[in-house]
């Protein structure tokens, strides 16, 4: 499978309650992360794995999110008028990026709820399921790895980090067994937010998972879990423990991650990403030293 084949499913019809009163108009995916809304860095990831049709997944209100993926030509005219070729640069990449499609969840009934709404337009196509939350740093990509693992196992991928045990109940979490690979394991057993004596790891499934067309139908069975919502962890979980089903494989992610869905790591992940960046970190991290030794 020509990775350029495989579509990209991105869920963004939650609410955004964490960043309220923020989100109250503005989807959550849209808020800034130094200089591009969120959602954007998530597209050009795809777009560097080689992914050019998205299929995003959205909720009410998230109109801003299409008009981000559009043309606006009266901005685009001015900004030629002025000879900006910069700003015009910026705004016209996002409308270049990629072929977006829309498509409305309809009911909100959870994650795996989302993804089956995707299944007539990725058909039997395999899809990388991208959660807008989760910002994978461009210097360590993630995504070619998923796609080479789904390539060579025929299987199912989903993207495991290591994380402190303490915090494995705000994650799901994979019983897995090792590989002669030693970033890739086989997944054996799933379980959403085990409390810490529950767990079976430390391995935390992030938001990026390769999926085949095998997963609708388990989908469409899977009862609702954890807060009333149709889990993709139950379902892949069901896929895992079936012998006469595709495999589930894990593949270790050791990079830079960023967590926009919380309000802290937003604000570190602008912090970390402006103060790395060529036209802002020089005169931002003397001024981060100086501001952290006065506090």
């Amino acid at each position: 499978m020509e990775p350029a084949k495989i579509k990209a499913v991105m869920p963004v019809a939650g609410l955004g309650t964490r960043f309220l009163p923020a989100t109250k108009a503005t989807p959550k995916e849209m808020l800034p992360v130094v200089d591009k809304p969120a959602i954007q860095y998530v597209v050009e990831e795809a777009v560097a794995a080689g992914i050019r049709d998205v299929l995003m997944i959205i909720g009410r209100n998230k109109n801003a999110i299409a008009n981000h993926f559009d043309s606006v030509p009266e901005l685009e005219e001015k900004l030629t008028a002025k000879g900006d070729d910069s700003k015009l640069g910026r705004v016209t990449k996002s409308s270049d990026l990629a072929d977006v499609h829309l498509l409305r969840q309809g009911e909100p009934k959870g994650l795996g709820h989302a993804i089956g709404r995707a299944r007539q337009h990725v058909g039997e196509t395999p899809f990388a399921v991208m959660l807008g939350d989760d910002l994978i740093d461009e210097r360590d990509p993630l995504l070619p790895k998923m796609i080479e693992v789904n390539e060579q196992k025929k299987a199912m991928v989903i993207a495991l980090m290591e994380v402190d045990p303490e915090s494995i109940s705000m994650y799901g979490c994979a019983s897995v067994e090792a590989t002669d690979d030693p970033d890739v394991v086989k997944v054996l057993n799933l379980v959403e937010k085990p409390a810490q004596e529950d767990a079976p790891s430390n391995l935390a499934i992030i938001g990026r998972y390769l999926l085949t067309h095998e997963i609708f139908p388990v989908l469409d069975r899977t009862e609702p879990g954890k807060g009333g919502e149709i889990q993709i962890t139950d379902a892949l979980n069901e896929v895992a423990a079936d012998d006469d089903n595709v495999d589930v494989y894990g593949v270790i992610f050791r990079g830079r991650r960023y967590d926009t869905g919380d309000k802290l790591d937003y604000i570190k992940a602008i912090v970390q990403l402006a103060s790395e960046r060529d036209d802002l970190g020089p005169d931002l991290r003397p001024w981060i030293k100086d501001f952290a030794a006065n506090l």
